[in-house]
């Protein structure tokens, strides 16, 4: 190995990797752990370090002209019943070779790792030219990319590399799909109860439409290289519960793969709304991060995978040889969405890589073994090197 992590600072990156765990951190309630992971990086020596204005951990390490920047997002999912864990969500406890807890794999093993890559890289003098960016970031689990919108726009920098720190076994990550989130709306005419003749049920007209998502969903599942669409939920006004419903609406989750696009997806929209009293719209989320500033995210995103001869992907294949000693395998492309949505958009060359099974990700007993995390931190150290 080219490069390595000294064995007391694995065992201490893997204390702040439970101590992190052990921090809970839902979206829009990450103050405790964006405090816990600045004192982190300032025990750690970083050249600046701070928490930006919509509560976003900002490090710094180097100076130099080449930007490299790693991204973690500090938010989780609910636990739900702690219950029904072998062990209690907020723990860290080790059993088996896993350390669990919730964020576990989604992502405080990603992030823990890229605070203590970059302190390393530093201390090993392997920043010659380059500057490292450390990001933990919030709200992703809703808002995929507001937050480094945020952060690229009051910082000003844009970097020449992105590393998006989510799970991926370790396995090097060449992209993921696109997604599209979209609301429906049905108009009705409010009639009493008494007599629903005199009234239009926005209900029954949105029944049709929701068999024509059913439809959709069933064409593209049985289309090779297409993707998904899922009608997440539905809710309807009425004046009264003696009322005949004067609107209905539908939240839409459709997925692309490469190859599709937004503009395919729009036309999707409007065949399902032809002939309806129906508009749909894209289905802005609207949030209040932790420091009390509102992020509006625009659920509209295309698809993307890097080339594997890229400069930034034979860097990662370079390191990957350098820590475990062979070519990798085989690549990954996830099936979900990361704040990558953000650097592609700009055109910034963004690789995915971290520890931990994405498919345990949400589930109760969420778990990851400290080996990966130890890995991944050499990944990165010898991939600042390469680059």
């Amino acid at each position: 190995m080219k490069h390595s992590v000294p064995a007391q600072t694995e065992n201490d990156l893997i204390d702040f990797y439970r101590n992190a765990i052990r921090t809970r951190s839902y979206s829009n309630q990450e103050g405790d752990i964006a405090v816990l992971i600045l004192k982190e990086m300032e025990k750690l020596g970083y050249d600046e370090c701070y928490i930006d204005r919509v509560g976003n951990v900002v490090g710094r390490v180097g100076s130099g002209k080449k930007i490299i920047h790693f991204d973690s997002h500090m938010d989780t999912v609910n636990a739900g019943d702690p219950a029904l864990w072998d062990h209690p969500p907020f723990s860290a406890d080790y059993a088996d070779e896993y350390i669990y807890g919730r964020g576990s794999v989604d992502m405080k093993g990603g992030l823990s790792v890229s605070v203590y890559a970059a302190a390393e890289a530093k201390k090993q003098g392997l920043l010659d030219g380059k500057t490292v960016y450390v990001t933990t970031t919030v709200c992703e689990e809703d808002c995929d990319g507001v937050n480094l919108i945020n952060f690229y726009k009051d910082s000003g920098i844009k970097p020449n590399f992105v590393f998006i720190c989510e799970p991926s076994y370790n396995v090097i990550t060449l992209g993921h799909n696109g997604k599209m989130q979209v609301r429906i709306r049905t108009q009705g005419i409010s009639a009493h109860g008494s007599a629903p003749e005199k009234g239009v049920n926005a209900v029954y007209e949105m029944a049709e439409i929701i068999t024509r998502v059913d439809e959709l969903n069933k064409r593209l599942q049985k289309t090779e290289g297409k993707g998904t669409v899922v009608l997440s939920k539905i809710s309807s006004v009425a004046a009264s519960l003696n009322a005949v419903p004067s609107e209905c609406e539908i939240y839409l989750d459709r997925r692309l793969r490469l190859g599709e696009t937004i503009e395919d997806v729009k036309k999707e929209m409007d065949a399902l709304v032809e002939g309806k009293p129906a508009k749909w719209e894209l289905g802005v989320l609207k949030e209040t991060s932790w420091k009390g500033e509102e992020l509006v995210y625009l659920p509209e995103h295309d698809p993307w995978k890097i080339a594997e001869d890229a400069e930034l992907t034979k860097a990662c294949i370079r390191a990957y040889e350098d820590v475990f000693g062979e070519k990798p395998k085989k690549f990954e492309f996830w099936d979900f969405g990361t704040n990558a949505v953000v650097p592609v958009s700009m055109g910034i060359p963004t690789i995915g890589f971290g520890p931990g099974e994405y498919k345990l990700a949400h589930m109760i007993n969420e778990r990851c073994r400290p080996e990966q995390v130890k890995e991944a931190a050499n990944f990165y150290l010898n991939t600042i090197a390469e680059l």
